[in-house]
């Protein structure tokens, strides 16, 4: 089963394919917020993926255009509500200054 590693928790938690980030953190008690319950309607769950970001699912074009709304944007943001482990090991940073939208 893929591994979810949640940087600066230093959290490690075994998924199945398909899971989403934000189920992920659950499973492994890291706080990642999510306002909108993960319906992609916010930018609560807004996470930079560190490694395996090819081992995620496709962005869609939802979430991409929610993701313009997230402060701190990065090449590697994903919404841990839409992001889902699809094959590999993954490395995501919370970040710490979030703005709730």
């Amino acid at each position: 089963m893929p591994r979810v590693t949640f940087v600066p928790d230093g959290k490690t938690v075994e998924v199945p394919a398909g899971t989403s980030i934000l189920d992920a953190a659950e499973a492994a008690d890291v706080d990642l917020p999510s306002n909108c319950g993960g319906v992609c309607a916010c930018t609560t769950c807004h996470v930079w993926v560190e490694e395996g970001l090819d081992s995620l699912s496709e962005l869609e074009d939802r979430e991409d255009d929610k993701l313009n709304e997230a402060a701190g944007l990065a090449p590697t943001s994903r919404l841990g509500c839409q992001a889902c482990v699809s094959t590999g090991d993954v490395v995501v940073r919370i970040p710490h200054n979030r703005i709730a939208s």
